[in-house]
């Protein structure tokens, strides 16, 4: 209650700052000075403040003298609603709260012109009943409902002492004071005596049976009511109390009640999407969100209030799912309704990280941070923002801003913890991942992170110990692979470190030998395959995704006609190619599709994708025969043409295919250059077979993809008795052996043509085995052949 009171006094310090003729209300030339004024860094145009100010006396008509303006208890319901921030609004006026109630008293006849009176009357009296209840949208209308809230409060309190005096009650610690949040708001996150705790109800026991029945039985009484309005409040009421005490699926069941009684009611369908992301069902949680995005857009002013917190709760389900570019779109839209909307702001800066875009992450976070200073969660994700555009001095400062507001935050400690191992700072890294591991016990990869440290801190049998805790919580494969080579190092310390030699000394046997910059480029493509998990995406999957869709053509920026898409359209294209992948990892694999694909194919950023050209150039990259993958890339030239039915593409198409092709994944072109258009080629056609001449030219197409084709089919097999002479591990794919010092090389170092520091020679001869008895096969080759020599010279 004693917030309550300062937050109340808070807004009728602000009131009266801005009530200038001391009339008891706001007109719109008061109005308009207290927006401008505690938005200090936001430029509002007169069309903005009208249309602010039109919107308020709109909702709030209810509070409006005709004669003065809005009243003191509008503007304090404004507050309650979310409208506004008061705190923030209050330090930003640089007003203060004293003792002194003389203030008050001086403006009796301001007072009891705005109804303050009243106001507090009815702040005292709904305090009784329930805090939660101030908001409008909570507002229990009618008696026989308190009687049935407080009914089913005392049955949850009997089942919380059973449950606890068995020890079933789960009651964890507060992931939100060591969690980066998901977006939750006042709106979306439980608030009663559980909010700083996680709770866990046994759902398995007789008295839990017991009490679903009995809250039957409350439910039937609402059912009894004399009209669907008191059925409705009765449910919705239930509802809210037991989503409070995170009883989220009884909670699920009153709020679908109260939409089958009013379907057209937003705040039923709200709450159930919170109850339903609350459980884990993302796409049901989305379905229930867009429903009350459509009722309360047809609802109108009534539900204005709640619009910019449907667009968030909308965005954080669309995340669960693994849709980044889709929730961005809904933060930015909660962001334009309510610009002090500091979560809808942090969590759109969150999302454009996860997709890569840090810049723009940059300054929506900064903003988030101006609008609420210590909100720990900004502050972490904006230094992993800093920390990915290389500035680690800066990262390190907000890091530590976030870990000084929650000294347990697990994420600021884990990225850290990463950013101090990037500048090599092991020891301190070693620390961060000690304190992630002691708020999460569990947490493999900080647990192989703190191995990796510990071993670029040159204590290998501390090392070898953490990955081996590590080895026991996830049982990967590839950790089992490092604790074996470790093991190996110990027993046989390395020669000396590989070093690097000019490309012009690496020299191939035979045509069938790879070259060192071929297999750069091919490796590196690979590398995005496995990242995207597009080299899972069967070529024929994309064709059918081509031939079923339905876009009408438009003209790009650079006046080629095409059939273009926003990338949020394209992100939900690309969940279908990539259904079989987790939301965390679908969200990985757009994250680099849209830095390494998406930033180059709307390089103008005009937010719209020319979706043929996307479909091409993903197409070299899927599952397939490589003459399937290039038949799929004309068939996407063809489809994305102006002339339907067409069987030859344009000349200048097919040029600017090759060179986004090359931009994209091969060392870049200028812009400029990539998107030249040659007037000699206007007019002209290119045929599926001159395409394909293009296409496999060596200097100036894709003519890495029977490399890229060679590593796909190889890059699994292992040599199980060669080992690189430079990094040591076990060589899977081909194996590169020098054929005059006999040494061995994995395509990685051969690539970056790296030799053993033991062998420095002017030249070097490689020669290219794709299998370990390819390799087993020559050896024994060459020592009948050296067998043979030897016999010819004795005597």
């Amino acid at each position: 209650m004693v917030a309550r009171d300062s937050r109340v006094e808070k807004v009728k310090r602000i009131f009266y700052q801005f009530d200038k003729n001391k009339d008891g209300g706001l007109n719109t030339e008061e109005m308009s000075s207290l927006v401008v004024s505690v938005n200090p860094r936001v430029r509002f145009s007169d069309e903005q403040i009208n249309a602010i100010l039109e919107e308020v006396f709109k909702t709030y008509h209810e509070f409006i003298d005709v004669n003065k303006g809005l009243t003191f208890e509008g503007l304090l319901k404004t507050y309650d609603d979310g409208a506004g921030n008061v705190d923030r609004d209050f330090e930003a006026l640089e007003l203060e709260l004293d003792s002194d109630t003389t203030f008050i008293h001086t403006q009796a006849h301001a007072v009891a012109s705005s109804s303050s009176s009243v106001t507090d009357d009815r702040v005292a009296e709904l305090s009784k009943k329930q805090n939660w209840a101030l908001s409008p949208s909570h507002e229990i209308l009618f008696a026989s409902t308190w009687k049935i809230v407080e009914d089913l409060e005392i049955l949850i309190k009997r089942l919380k002492g059973k449950q606890l005096k068995d020890g079933r009650l789960k009651v964890k610690g507060d992931d939100f004071d060591t969690f980066s949040e998901p977006g939750w708001s006042k709106e979306f996150r439980p608030s009663s005596e559980f909010a700083e705790k996680g709770v866990v109800w046994d759902e398995t026991g007789t008295d839990y049976t017991a009490f679903v029945k009995q809250l039957g039985v409350l439910r039937g009484r609402v059912d009894e009511a004399k009209s669907s309005e008191e059925m409705f409040d009765g449910h919705m009421g239930i509802g809210r109390v037991l989503y409070e005490h995170h009883l989220f699926r009884e909670a699920l069941v009153s709020y679908k009640k109260s939409y089958e009684l009013q379907p057209m009611n937003f705040r039923p369908h709200f709450r159930a999407g919170n109850c339903l992301y609350v459980l884990r069902k993302y796409g049901e949680a989305k379905v229930e969100f867009l429903l009350a995005l459509e009722a309360a857009k047809i609802d109108g002013n009534h539900s204005a209030y709640l619009l910019p917190q449907i667009y968030v709760n909308l965005g954080i389900s669309l995340e669960g799912e693994g849709m980044v570019l889709s929730a961005c779109e809904h933060y930015r839209e909660a962001a334009i309704l309510c610009p002090t909307h500091f979560r809808a702001i942090k969590l759109l800066g969150s999302a454009l990280f996860g997709v890569g875009e840090y810049k723009a992450a940059e300054k929506a976070l900064e903003e988030a941070i101006f609008l609420k200073s210590d909100y720990a969660d900004a502050h972490c994700d904006l230094g992993s923002t800093l920390h990915a555009m290389g500035e680690g001095d800066r990262a390190i400062q907000e890091f530590q801003k976030a870990i000084d507001l929650k000294p347990g935050h697990v994420d600021a400690l884990y990225n850290l913890g990463g950013l101090y191992m990037d500048i090599g700072r092991y020891q301190r890294a070693s620390e961060m991942y000690t304190r992630v591991l002691a708020a999460w016990p569990d947490h493999w990869r900080a647990q192989v992170n703190k191995a990796v440290a510990l071993l670029g801190a040159n204590e290998a049998k501390e090392a070898r110990k953490a990955l081996k805790e590590a080895f026991k919580m996830t049982n990967r494969v590839e950790l089992h692979d490092a604790i074996a080579h470790m093991k190996h190092m110990q027993k046989k310390p390395a020669k000396g470190k590989g070093v690097l030699v000019e490309p012009s000394k690496f020299r191939r046997v035979s045509e069938d030998t790879v070259s060192r910059e071929v297999l750069a480029n091919a490796l590196d493509i690979r590398a995005f395959q496995r990242l995207t998990r597009l080299g899972f995406c069967d070529v024929d999957l994309l064709k059918k995704e081509i031939s079923e869709t339905k876009v009408p053509v438009s003209y790009s920026l650079y006046s080629s006609p095409g059939k273009s898409v926003r990338k949020s359209e394209l992100e939900v294209i690309l969940r279908r190619l990539l259904h079989f992948l987790k939301p965390e990892t679908f969200q990985g694999a757009v994250k680099a599709i849209n830095k390494r694909i998406l930033s180059i194919l709307d390089y103008w950023d005009s937010s719209k994708i020319d979706l043929g050209m996307f479909y091409a150039v993903l197409a070299p990259i899927c599952s397939g025969s490589s003459n399937k993958r290039k038949r799929v890339v004309y068939d996407a030239l063809l489809w994305r043409h102006a002339d339907e039915g067409s069987a030859v593409i344009r000349k200048v198409d097919a040029v600017r295919y090759i060179k986004f092709l090359r931009a994209i994944y091969l060392p870049p072109l200028e812009m400029e250059e990539m998107v030249e258009v040659h007037g000699e080629l206007d007019g002209l056609t290119v045929s599926c077979s001159e395409f394909l001449e293009m296409f496999d030219n060596p200097d100036s197409g894709f003519g890495i993809m029977d490399a890229l084709v060679k590593l796909e089919s190889g890059d699994r097999v292992r040599h199980c008795h060669f080992s690189c002479s430079v990094c040591h591990y076990p060589i899977s794919g081909s194996c590169f052996k020098e054929m005059k010092y006999h040494f061995n090389l994995c395509s990685q170092c051969y690539s970056e043509g790296k030799v053993p520091s033991a062998y420095k020679q002017d030249t070097y001869s490689f020669k290219e085995y794709e299998s370990e008895a390819d390799a087993i096969k020559d050896k024994c080759v060459s020592l009948k052949l050296h067998s043979r020599s030897c016999t010819r010279r004795d005597p």
